[in-house]
C-alpha cells in the first residue's frame, strides 16, 4: 500500500445522497468541505428512489393532516416534536429544491406543481419529477457540488473509522474526522475536520433481496457505534411492498404511487386480497401490504403476486411512469396490457444512529443526516416519501449548527497504520461470509419474526463476527472487508433491537409477541451496555 496522507478541512461529509449533497452545498459558501462517497457521486439510495417528497403545499392539506398521518403510520413510536419539526420545514425544504432548479413535474393548479398521493396519506401531497424523483433531485444537486470550489469531491473512497479524541487518549472527547481508503489506489487518507457528518444511508444489503443499492452497509450505523454513539430502532426495517419480480431485473422498485393512483394488487387467478386484510386496502401503510402479500405467497405457495395497472390508460401511464413503463417493457412486460409481478423486499431502515433537532450525535463533532440518522420521525414504520424531506430539513439544520460554531483547532492526527499487518491471501472467506449473512437475515430476521429464529440469526453473526475480526487485525483493508465488518455489526444491531421488543408493532411482526403493548417505547441500544 502506497504512503498514506494527510489532509484538513472544515467539514467531512460521509456520503453523496441528498442528505450529503444538500449539506455540502448549504455550507460550501463559508467553509472548505470535503465530499466522500464509495463510488461515484450519484450512487445513492437517493439516486434510485421514484415516487417523491412528501410536503405540505395544497392548501386543502395542512400540517396537522401530514403530522397525524406520519404518526399512524410510525404506530405510535414517532417523536411528535420531531415529527412536526420536518413537516413545519417541508415548505421550506421544497422551495430550497426548486430555487436549485430541481425539475418538478408542472400542472394546470395555481400551486403549479403535480402533486400525488401514497399509501398512508389521506391528502395529495407528494410532489415529484414523474416517477424518477431521485435521479432528478440528484442530477440537478450533483451539477452545483462538483462545480462549486469549495467542494472537495472523493469518489470511490470509503470511511474505515471515524477519529476521535478518545481514540487518541486525548481528553474532551470530539471527532476529528475519520481514515478513508482510496480505492483507486489503495491508500488510506487521514482527513480532519472539525466537524463530520454521517450520511451513508441505509443497511438494506444487510438482506438478500432488497430495492436498495449495493452502498447500502451500514457504514454510519457501525461507525457511530464503534466510537461510542447510541441507536435505537434498529428492528424497524422496511419491506417495500413491490419490488419488480424477474430474474433479470436487480433491485427495480415499483414505487408506491402506482398504488397511490389505482394500482391492484392480485393473486396469479386475477383475485384481489388487499381489501381481507385492511379497510384501506392497497393505500394501507407499507408494512401492513408488506405482511399481507408474504401471507399471500406462503399460503399460495407462490413465487410472487401481481400490481395491476391496466385499467388505466397507455396514455397515462407513460406520462406519469415513463420509467417504471419503460424498465418493465425491456424485460418482456407490457404494464398497459398486463400485471407487474412483485415481492416485498428490504427497502429502508427507520432505526439509526440518535440525532436531536440539529442533527447532534452523542459524539460532539459528529452529525447524522438522513437514512442513517434515527431522528424519531419515522416511528415504527416510515410513512412513504417522508424519507427525502428528511434529508432536506435535517441538512439545513445540521448546516445552521455547524455555522453557529466556530471551527475547533485539530490536533496532531496520526497516520493509518498497517505495520503489522499484510496482504489477503484469500478472498473467498470474504464472499462466503457475505452470502451466508444476507441469506440467513433474510431468513431469520426478515418480514415475520420469532425467537428461535432470532437466537439462530444471532449465533451465526458471532460466528461471523470473529472471523472477520480476526482477518481485520491480520490483513490490509479492502472495500469488502470495509463493508463486511460494518454489515455484521448492523445485523447484530438489527437482531438485538429485534429481541428486545417483546410485542409486535409497526415493521416488526413476532409470532411469540402478535399483540401491541399499550404503552410505545423506543429501543434505545448503547455501545457501553451489555
Amino acid at each position: 500500500m502506497k504512503a498514506s496522507a494527510i489532509l484538513h478541512f472544515d467539514v467531512l461529509i460521509l456520503g453523496s445522497g441528498l442528505a450529503g449533497q444538500s449539506l455540502a452545498l448549504r455550507l460550501a459558501d463559508t467553509r472548505r468541505v470535503a465530499l466522500v462517497t464509495k463510488r461515484a457521486l450519484t450512487d445513492s439510495a437517493s439516486a434510485w428512489a421514484q415516487g417523491g417528497i412528501a410536503a405540505v403545499l395544497d392548501p386543502a392539506d395542512s400540517v396537522d393532516a401530514h403530522v397525524s398521518d406520519t404518526a399512524n403510520a410510525g404506530a405510535g413510536l414517532c417523536d411528535p416534536t420531531a415529527t412536526r419539526f420536518v413537516v413545519e420545514h417541508g415548505r421550506e425544504a421544497i422551495d430550497w429544491l426548486i430555487e436549485r432548479g430541481v425539475p418538478f413535474t408542472h400542472d394546470n393548479t395555481p400551486l403549479g406543481f403535480h402533486l400525488t398521493r401514497e399509501g398512508g396519506h389521506g391528502q395529495r401531497r407528494i410532489i415529484h419529477a414523474a416517477d424518477a424523483t431521485g435521479t432528478a433531485v440528484q442530477a440537478t444537486l450533483t451539477e452545483q457540488v462538483r462545480k462549486h470550489p469549495n467542494i472537495t469531491v472523493l469518489e470511490r473512497h470509503i470511511a474505515i473509522d471515524l477519529i476521535s479524541a478518545a481514540k487518541l487518549g486525548l481528553p474532551r472527547n470530539r471527532c476529528l474526522g475519520a481514515y478513508v481508503l482510496d480505492v483507486a489506489s489503495d491508500r488510506v487518507l487521514t482527513l480532519g475536520a472539525s466537524h463530520t457528518a454521517l450520511a451513508t444511508g441505509g443497511a438494506g444489503k444487510v438482506y438478500l433481496y432488497t430495492t436498495n443499492p449495493d452502498t447500502a452497509t451500514g457504514d454510519g450505523v457501525a461507525m457511530a457505534w464503534r466510537a461510542g454513539c447510541r441507536v435505537a430502532n434498529m428492528e424497524f426495517i422496511q419491506f417495500h411492498p413491490t419490488c419488480l419480480y424477474h430474474p433479470h431485473a436487480k433491485s427495480f422498485l415499483i414505487s408506491e404511487a402506482l398504488r397511490g393512483e389505482g394500482g391492484l394488487l392480485r393473486l396469479p387467478d386475477g383475485s384481489r386480497f388487499m381489501p381481507a386484510h385492511d379497510e384501506r386496502a392497497e393505500l394501507a401503510p407499507r408494512d401492513i401490504v408488506a405482511r399481507a402479500i408474504d401471507f399471500e405467497m406462503k399460503r399460495h405457495g407462490l413465487d410472487c403476486v401481481f400490481l395491476d395497472m391496466t385499467h388505466k390508460s397507455p396514455e397515462f401511464l407513460a406520462e406519469h411512469f415513463p420509467t417504471i413503463l419503460s424498465r418493465c417493457r425491456e424485460l418482456g412486460i407490457d404494464i398497459t396490457r398486463e400485471p407487474i409481478p412483485v415481492v416485498p423486499a428490504a427497502h429502508y431502515t427507520c432505526g439509526g444512529v440518535v440525532t436531536d433537532l440539529a442533527a447532534r450525535t452523542d459524539l460532539p463533532g459528529l452529525y447524522a443526516i438522513g437514512e442513517t440518522a434515527f431522528t424519531g420521525l419515522h416511528g415504527a414504520n416510515r410513512l412513504a416519501s417522508n424519507s427525502l424531506l428528511e434529508c432536506v430539513v435535517f441538512s439545513a439544520a445540521a448546516a445552521a449548527d455547524i455555522l453557529g460554531v466556530p471551527a475547533a483547532p485539530l490536533p496532531h492526527l496520526p497516520q493509518w497504520d498497517e505495520s503489522r499487518v499484510r496482504d489477503p491471501d484469500e478472498e473467498i472467506v470474504i464472499s462466503h461470509n457475505w452470502a451466508e449473512l444476507r441469506r440467513f437475515m433474510w431468513d431469520y430476521v426478515g418480514i415475520v419474526r420469532t425467537n428461535k429464529r432470532l437466537e439462530r440469526a444471532l449465533h451465526r453473526i458471532r460466528l461471523l463476527q470473529r472471523e472477520i475480526d480476526e482477518y481485520y487485525a491480520n490483513y490490509r483493508v479492502g472495500n469488502d472487508l470495509i463493508e463486511l465488518r460494518n454489515l455484521v455489526l448492523t445485523a447484530h444491531l438489527i437482531v438485538k433491537s429485534a429481541q428486545r421488543r417483546h410485542e409486535s408493532r409497526g415493521l416488526h411482526f413476532s409470532q411469540d409477541y402478535p399483540e401491541t403493548l399499550p404503552r410505545a417505547l423506543e429501543t434505545v441500544l448503547h455501545p457501553r451496555q451489555p
